[in-house]
């Protein structure tokens, strides 16, 4: 996680904000700066009202024209096997906006645009906006960004206030889950062809009481293949697809519930990756509270919203 560029910005100055991954603009709001944020990425929707804000990024994948997870992951490979961008910037909106602080993203191409090439575009531009960018490896990390934002933006004590209240709401659900049974998870994060969910996710797993499969805190997600998966006890499935709500979750999780190889998958639970598991801002630990809730079902009801049990 880095400061790229960083012109000073005072303490409680309003700037201009713009946001080019879904995990910073739901810190800009947590970090209570919603009204300063000028333009998003095309995937930005939480909160609601973020959807007003002009849309600078967008992914360059035609929407209508590639439909099933095998597609999406072959466009993707012979984009970047061509060196071609996997979204494309509005420089023009960015140049009339006149950002002061951008934040950005070098750990995934296929997510959002990397830093590197929004700092290329503000030097055609000659724009002096500080470029952050957001790149967490761990849990831990994904809470030290919302530090990072508040610090670039003005808002450290602010965010040391949302910092802190996460921290707690994790050491609850670890004092909660601790001492009982702990399942043995594989979260499924692309189905085709299977991808696990690294980075942060497996550490989202160990404070839901869980132990992850096929995963490690910190390593980056990678492609496993189906023996791989049929050599571990799985106890439980979280299909959690990058990119999808839980009714797309859902949607997709029709040919993965077809293929024999379901068997060595256990209970296949569906998940909204986009709210829960998939974004690295601060609703990862709402993540880690819904997960502890399947894994360790809390004796009241409790609600379940984000998740569908598929088998």
């Amino acid at each position: 996680m880095s400061v790229l560029s960083r012109p000073p910005i005072t303490q409680d100055c309003r700037v201009r904000i713009v946001s080019l991954l879904p995990s910073a603009t739901e810190i800009v709001f947590a970090l209570g700066l919603g009204d300063q944020l000028a333009g998003v990425s095309f995937e930005c929707d939480h909160p609601a009202g973020v959807r007003t804000v002009p849309v600078v990024s967008r992914p360059a994948l035609p929407s209508d024209a590639i439909a099933g997870p095998g597609q999406i992951d072959a466009w993707v490979r012979a984009r970047l096997a061509a060196g071609e961008p996997l979204h494309t910037l509005d420089v023009e909106l960015i140049r009339s906006i006149g950002p002061d602080l951008i934040l950005a993203q070098d750990l995934c191409r296929v997510c959002a645009v990397p830093s590197g090439a929004v700092e290329e575009a503000l030097g055609l531009l000659g724009c002096r906006a500080a470029v952050v960018s957001l790149d967490p490896a761990t849990l831990d990390d994904v809470i030290a960004c919302v530090g990072l934002v508040g610090r670039a933006a003005g808002r450290t004590a602010r965010a040391a206030a949302v910092m802190a209240e996460l921290r707690a709401r994790l050491d609850a659900v670890r004092l909660r889950v601790a001492g009982l049974p702990r399942q043995r998870v594989f979260v499924l994060e692309w189905p085709d062809p299977p991808f696990n969910a690294g980075h942060w996710v497996p550490g989202m797993v160990e404070a839901a009481g869980g132990v992850p499969v096929l995963a490690e805190p910190g390593r980056p997600s990678r492609r496993v293949d189906w023996e791989e998966i049929a050599a571990e006890a799985i106890d439980t499935t979280i299909f959690s697809p990058c990119g999808y709500d839980l009714e797309g979750a859902v949607q997709q999780a029709g040919e993965l519930l077809r293929r024999p190889e379901v068997r060595h998958l256990g209970r296949v639970i569906a998940v909204d990756g986009n709210a829960y598991l998939s974004r690295p801002g601060p609703r990862v630990v709402d993540g880690v509270e819904l997960l502890a809730d399947l894994l360790h079902p809390p004796s009241t009801t409790s609600d379940s919203a984000g998740a569908r049990e598929l088998r």
